[in-house]
């Protein structure tokens, strides 16, 4: 009978991390990472992480999130940049929600990929758009 052994990480929860750990052999993670960085008015895009305070998103009408879940795909980076601005919690749990779901989805492509067997290539294309860290350059 062979046995299965489950990895898991605690205190890692960055893109790049999952992708690196999981790569591995990592296989489950817990991290308070993406509500953290949501508290101090950051967010992952599929270029890497933004803070919404930054002036050029004052203006930005285009979604926070393309998430379908919650309507946080009708929430402007502008109107989340007013409300973490004026302290509202409903930033906060917006681009909390924002940064678990981007995870989640993450994840997900990642185990789509372990199961066609393209995590080689997929991890390569992750780091072509990927601007926060650059591990294969």
């Amino acid at each position: 009978m062979s046995q299965i052994i489950n990895l898991g990480m605690m205190g890692v929860g960055t893109p790049e991390d999952l992708i690196e750990n999981v790569y591995r052999g990592v296989d489950m993670f817990d991290c308070v990472l993406p509500t953290r960085l949501a508290r101090h008015g950051c967010f992952y895009d599929e270029t890497g992480r933004k803070n919404i305070k930054n002036a050029k998103f004052a203006d930005d009408l285009s979604p926070i999130s393309d998430c379908p879940f919650f309507d946080l795909n009708k929430y402007s980076k502008a109107y989340v940049k007013h409300l973490i601005k004026e302290k509202e919690i409903l930033g906060v749990r917006i681009l909390s929600m924002h940064n678990l779901w981007f995870l989640f989805k993450l994840m997900q492509e990642i185990r789509d990929h372990i199961a066609n067997d393209s995590f080689e290539e997929f991890r390569k294309e992750f780091y072509t758009k990927w601007e926060d860290y650059k591990p294969l350059a």
